[in-house]
């Protein structure tokens, strides 16, 4: 009984020891329209601005703005990244109505990060909308998840750890 105490203690202390701590991802913690916001006249530029930095590199993150009718206003090319903020060009709206503002992003500990915000043109524009280089990424669906959630990894470390102690006390009476 004494050892298995013993190797108890030992193996949570393993456990404790080499916990990593939780990563959170980045949240969306202001935007430039605001969400629900109602405007004249469309944005020249969309501003996102998140709680954490954000990884720049060609093609990684997007931002979308598209109409009730899925047409889309986004300059073409890759935001503009600067800490924690990802900014994008617009192109002039069109029709008075509600808008879309989508985004994919992928935050500082590499995980990627997607929502969506709206806003409401509440005057006709002059533009036209565009059809994206890559519809999926513009709308921020990339079809992948963010990975495993933490839980998993627990649970797989107290299976193992279980594992471990029943051996070790099975095989600690047996003598040579």
């Amino acid at each position: 009984m004494k050892r298995a105490l013993i190797a108890f203690l030992f193996a949570g202390a393993a456990v404790l020891a080499t916990a990593a701590p939780a990563a959170a991802h980045n949240a969306l913690i202001s935007s430039d329209p605001k969400d629900k916001t109602s405007l004249e006249v469309g944005p020249s530029t969309i501003t996102l601005t998140f709680d954490q930095d954000v990884q720049g590199g060609q093609g990684i993150n997007t931002i979308s703005v598209v109409d009730a009718n899925g047409g889309h206003y986004e300059v073409a090319g890759d935001p503009t990244i600067k800490d924690t903020a990802v900014s994008a060009k617009v192109n002039a709206l069109g029709k008075a109505g509600e808008y879309k503002i989508g985004y994919r992003i992928l935050s500082a500990d590499g995980h990627p990060v997607s929502g969506e915000l709206t806003f409401t043109l509440t005057k006709d524009g002059a533009g036209t909308p565009t059809t994206p280089a890559n519809a999926n990424a513009s709308t921020g669906d990339s079809g992948s998840s963010d990975g495993l959630p933490i839980w998993v990894w627990i649970v797989g470390a107290v299976v193992l750890l279980g594992g471990g102690v029943f051996f070790a006390l099975r095989g600690g009476g047996a003598k040579a």
